[in-house]
């Protein structure tokens, strides 16, 4: 046979195995690209306006501008990736388990299920790994308290499914207790509590979850299904601020040595030291990714095994999922880390530092507004919002409102590095207005608000507009623990408020235009509430 020929044979064979293994690989292919489309148009605005910033007004060393055009190559790819296999696998993974979990009826199981789940799934998110990185001592202490926080609170979202418990009256009693709770716990580390429930919420726990939530609904039935579908990236976001709270209570040694101190990020200084921060990074995450999925594969193939026996053509394309899963998801933390995290510090110490320090509020809240856009997890959440809303809540909407509610927080947390000011000012009337706000809206919106909250402030926010903090607190001569900290808090508290917002105007259109006695069919409740 000739060179050309086995060639041929060889192609040929290829394409046969990946039509065994995956069906649909042209459907994949044309999802892929629409997936890395709408992660460029995502990606492309925070890069643009720092690249400018760079060149104009905040000039940087080379070799941080190389880390962080490589950086931005890496969330581009990796974010088509990783939202692709999210809807290929974690939906219906989470969906299958889910389902599974309400049928059994059986309470035991449930709680059992669920709090399994969630631990295994909070040890291993990549946010929640990023936070405990910046903080120096018994970390991983830390990371434990706060697993245990989620498993607990997701056993509480399921048992409030099945029960039919109305989300904003467990909302409100649990932030009543949150508050109490702040009086006694030491002033230094209340910032730290609360981005420890902003960042457990990421790109592995919240489509897992968020599917979790809709199968169990689903079984449940009823009319409320589809409000009961969220709310569980809300209440589980509450689980580590109680958890974390009453570890700095019960153990006062314990809390001051993870207040100590803090670990800035390394500003390299030559190409060679670009390209072996982009080594070190990758070999992590290619095993702290694995060790991310593979809990929630190996409990999915129990559930398989035991209960749900799909047939192999739907294991066939979970698994295709997974595997873009992963590559995607270690692409884009490796992305964020090496490349974005020392463009953050550099500008936050560099404008700090400068006579022109309070460009830091309108900057901040500009990038805070582009930044959101590069969040994996919201846009798993906003595609969702809008298949479950019937496109009544599209996706461009929801990307709107929380891009104004994370610019806004960015800013608070400017200010806060700027002025000193304890972060009791800001929650305390934020989460007093967002709850006040749950009584007004339907409670779709209230469900959607309170878990827009939790995947706003992801990977992007920990590892780029955190450092960014950090850095100006860093040149103001501030304590970074109590001045810095806080900003993811505030990112994952003013979506609650916006989203809600945005569901009251619906509300009011929505009772005009039945009072005007015009129907309203159902194409055009995008423009309704169309910003």
């Amino acid at each position: 046979m000739s060179e050309k020929k086995t060639k041929r044979a060889r192609k040929s064979f290829v394409d046969r195995s990946l039509d065994a293994f995956m069906p649909s690989r042209h459907a994949f292919k044309k999802k892929l690209t629409d997936k890395t489309k709408e992660s460029l148009s995502s990606v492309l605005p925070i890069t643009m306006l720092v690249l400018l910033l760079s060149v104009r007004l905040l000039p940087v060393g080379l070799d941080t501008m190389g880390l962080f055009l490589v950086g931005a190559l890496l969330l581009i790819v990796g974010m088509g990736l990783f939202t692709l296999g999210a809807d290929t696998a974690m939906l219906p993974m989470g969906t299958h388990v889910g389902s599974q979990i309400a049928r059994k009826k059986s309470i035991v199981f449930l709680v059992i299920s669920a709090l399994l789940l969630g631990i295994l799934i909070t040890v291993a998110e990549p946010d929640l790994h990023v936070l405990a990185s910046q903080i120096s001592g018994e970390s991983i202490v830390l990371i434990i308290v706060v697993a245990g926080g989620v498993g607990m609170f997701l056993v509480t979202s399921l048992l409030r499914i099945l029960f039919s418990i109305k989300l904003s009256h467990l909302l409100l009693i649990m932030y009543g207790v949150i508050f109490i709770l702040g009086i006694f716990v030491p002033e230094k580390t209340i910032a730290l509590c609360f981005d420890s429930g902003g960042v457990t919420t990421g790109p592995m726990t919240v489509p897992f979850i968020l599917a979790l939530g809709m199968g169990v609904a689903n079984v449940r039935g009823g009319k409320q299904a589809q409000d009961d579908s969220f709310g569980l990236v809300a209440l589980c976001s509450i689980g580590p601020i109680l958890a974390v709270m009453i570890m700095c209570i019960i153990d006062p040694d314990l809390t001051a040595v993870i207040a100590s101190e803090t670990a800035e990020p390394e500003i390299l200084n030559t190409t060679r030291d670009m390209l072996d921060r982009f080594v070190f990074y990758l070999p992590t995450y290619l095993q702290e990714v694995l060790v991310a999925l593979a809990p929630i594969t190996i409990l999915f193939l129990v559930f398989q095994v035991l209960f749900l026996r799909l047939p192999l053509s739907e294991l066939k394309r979970i698994g295709v999922g997974l595997v873009y899963t992963y590559v995607g998801l270690v692409l884009f933390m490796v992305g964020v880390n090496a490349g974005f995290m020392p463009m953050g510090t550099e500008i936050g110490r560099t404008i700090a530092g400068s006579s022109g320090k309070w460009w830091l509020l309108p900057l901040g809240m500009l990038m805070g507004y582009l930044v959101v856009k590069a969040e994996p997890a919201v846009h798993v959440l906003n595609e969702q919002v809008e298949q479950i809303t019937a496109g009544a809540v599209s996706r461009n909407v929801m990307m709107k409102t929380l891009s104004i509610g994370v610019a806004i927080s960015v800013g608070l947390a400017m200010l806060r590095v700027l002025c000193g000011t304890s972060i009791w000012w800001f929650v305390i009337p934020g989460y007093a207005i967002a709850l006040g706000l749950s009584f007004y809206t339907d409670p779709i919106f209230t469900a959607v608000a309170f878990d827009s909250g939790g995947v706003a402030s992801g990977p992007m926010t920990a590892s780029f507009m955190l450092p960014l903090a950090m850095g100006a607190a860093d040149a103001l001569g501030i304590d970074i623990l109590s001045g810095a900290f806080g900003l993811v808090a505030l990112v994952a508290m003013t979506p609650l408020i916006a989203i809600q917002v945005l569901g009251a105007v619906y509300k009011l259109k929505t009772r005009k235009a039945a009072t005007q006695a015009v129907p309203v069919p159902p194409e055009e409740e995008i423009e309704i509430i169309d910003l």
